[in-house]
C-alpha cells in the first residue's frame, strides 16, 4: 500500500518586512522611554525589545531621537510638493496656508506624533530638543525658499526668512494646541489654518 504523500516542509523565513521592523522599533523605543526615560534607554535595549539587529535600527534612524519624528519626516517632502502645486499668481500667505493645511490634513486623532503627548513622561533631553529644532529649521528653510521666489528677493534677506520662521512658529503652536486637546482633537489642518490667520494679517501688504 502506498503511503499518502505529505506536503514538503516549509522553510522558516527569517526577519520581517522592513516596514514592520520600523514599527517594531518605534513601539519598543516608546515602551522603553516610558519605563526608563529617554536618557536611560539605549539603542541596544530598543533593538533587543524589538527582536531585530542593531544594524536594522540604523537602516531607519540615524540616532535614538529620530524615532520621535517618523511622521513629521514623512510630511516634509509632502510640504515641498504642496507648495510646488500652488498657482504662480496665488498670494503668498494664502498659498502657504493652503500648502500647510493640505500637508497636515493627514494628521488626525489616531495619528499624533508620540512626542507631542508624552514628552513630560519620558524626560526630554537636549538631544531631543536639538532633533526637534533640526526639523523646524528644515521646514523654515523650505518656506523661506518659497517665499523668496514669490517675492523675487534673495533667500538670505530678512523678509522671506522672517516670514518663514513666523509661519513655522505658528505651525508648532498649532500642533501643540491640537495635541493637548486629547481624543476630541479632530484633524490638525483646521488648527494650522487658525494659527496662520494672524500671521497672514500681520504680513499682509500689496507686495505679498
Amino acid at each position: 500500500m502506498t503511503e499518502p504523500m505529505t506536503a514538503p516542509a516549509t522553510k522558516p523565513t527569517r526577519g520581517r518586512p522592513r516596514s514592520s521592523s520600523r514599527e517594531l522599533l518605534e513601539d519598543a523605543a516608546f515602551e522603553l522611554f516610558l519605563e526608563n526615560t529617554y536618557a536611560k534607554t539605549t539603542v541596544d535595549q530598543i533593538t533587543q525589545r524589538a527582536g531585530v539587529g542593531r544594524s536594522t535600527f540604523f537602516n531607519y534612524f540615524q540616532g535614538k531621537s529620530d524615532v520621535f519624528w517618523v511622521d513629521v519626516d514623512a510630511s516634509i517632502p509632502l510640504l515641498s510638493a504642496a507648495l510646488a502645486d500652488q498657482a504662480p499668481d496665488a498670494p503668498l500667505l494664502p498659498a502657504i496656508t493652503a500648502a500647510l493645511t493640505r500637508t497636515t490634513a493627514g494628521f488626525g486623532p489616531s495619528r499624533v506624533p508620540w512626542i507631542l503627548t508624552q514628552y513630560d513622561l519620558v524626560g526630554i533631553s537636549l538631544e531631543v530638543q536639538a532633533s526637534a529644532l533640526a526639523r523646524f529649521t528644515q521646514v523654515a528653510g523650505i518656506l523661506n525658499t518659497f517665499a523668496a521666489v514669490r517675492l523675487g528677493v534673495d533667500p538670505a534677506t530678512l523678509a522671506p526668512r522672517t516670514l518663514a520662521y513666523a509661519v513655522t512658529g505658528a505651525l508648532v503652536a498649532a500642533a501643540q494646541q491640537w495635541a493637548a486637546e486629547g481624543p476630541s482633537r479632530g484633524n490638525l489642518a483646521p488648527h494650522v489654518a487658525s494659527a496662520l490667520a494672524p500671521v497672514t494679517r500681520g504680513f499682509a501688504s500689496p507686495s505679498h
